[in-house]
């Protein structure tokens, strides 16, 4: 599916859009709320993953190894975009933008140990990738990271400034923040920060734990942080009144409510959590993609 066109103008930063024709109280909310975590909204909910779990073992037996709840949080993330783009803004020099694709950030570990090491990957998706292709972008990306002999680029930066002085090391974040606020970044190191992105999520469950709050950052522009947990096990009624077993899988999530409404942000999850109860959908590219105001 094409990308649309669009001619950058005065006031666009590198990785978004400034939104022109956003209502005058919310282009004012970031003025009062001027860090993300005072405009910090919570949010938790469950899944049912009864059929979710059905489709990832025929898939797995398909060839698919490894597919999992991840992959089909990710892919319903991306869905909901295509139809709820607001879900992909951001706030940056307390002004709200449009961001010209999905990034996806996760932090990953080596291998199952205390001792390992701990890495940030970010993964670049278009609205209209299917569970297929994220399956194929996300498993790449950790690939790589795992099978490298040397740091990534966020690990060379970091590991280049850890040993500063304080005082040197305070004054290159103030410069950073400054040319953030500014949209002077450049590509190169957007391309690297851990605190850039539309989205950062965390799979507790893979360590068998169930999901927190995380908090976003007030550095950079990750609006989301979604965090969920390990599987648990519940006996409810069914229709017909007869206890049966299901599972679940709870998560909870932060939000920069600058981004748009409630009532939007509310409406966007009830699109991811349909996407999730309904993996089939998400096999083929979505029937249109909206783009979001200019």
């Amino acid at each position: 599916m094409s990308e649309p066109i669009y001619k950058r103008r005065f006031g666009d930063r590198i990785d978004g859009r400034l939104l022109r024709t956003y209502p005058p109280y919310n282009m004012f909310t970031p003025f009062v709320m001027k860090n993300r975590n005072d405009a910090t909204n919570y949010f938790s909910d469950s899944v049912e993953v009864t059929e979710i779990d059905r489709w990832l073992r025929e898939k797995r037996a398909e060839g698919y190894k490894g597919m999992g709840m991840l992959h089909m949080f990710l892919a319903s993330y991306v869905r909901a975009v295509a139809y709820r783009p607001a879900l992909n803004r951001f706030v940056s020099g307390q002004r709200v933008f449009a961001r010209s694709y999905i990034e996806v950030l996760m932090t990953v570990k080596k291998a199952f140990s205390d001792e390992a090491e701990e890495t940030t990957i970010k993964v670049k998706f278009l609205p209209s990738d299917t569970i297929f292709d994220v399956y194929r972008k996300i498993n790449e990306k950790i690939d790589e990271v795992k099978s490298a002999d040397s740091s990534n680029g966020t690990d060379k930066f970091v590991e280049t400034f850890a040993h500063m002085p304080r005082i040197f090391l305070n004054a290159m974040v103030g410069i950073i923040k400054m040319l953030d606020y500014l949209g002077w970044l450049p590509q190169s190191l957007l391309d690297i920060s851990p605190f850039h992105g539309s989205m950062i999520i965390t799979d507790l469950g893979s360590i068998g734990i169930p999901p927190v709050y995380h908090h976003i950052y007030n550095i950079g522009n990750l609006p989301i942080f979604i965090a969920f947990g390990a599987k648990r096990r519940c006996v409810e009624l069914d229709a017909a009144g007869h206890p049966v077993e299901r599972k679940y899988i709870d998560y909870r999530a932060s939000i920069d409510e600058r981004t748009c409404d409630g009532f939007y942000m509310a409406g966007s999850f009830k699109y991811l959590k349909y996407y999730m109860k309904n993996p089939r959908l998400l096999e083929t590219p979505p029937e249109k993609v909206v783009q979001d105001i200019f």
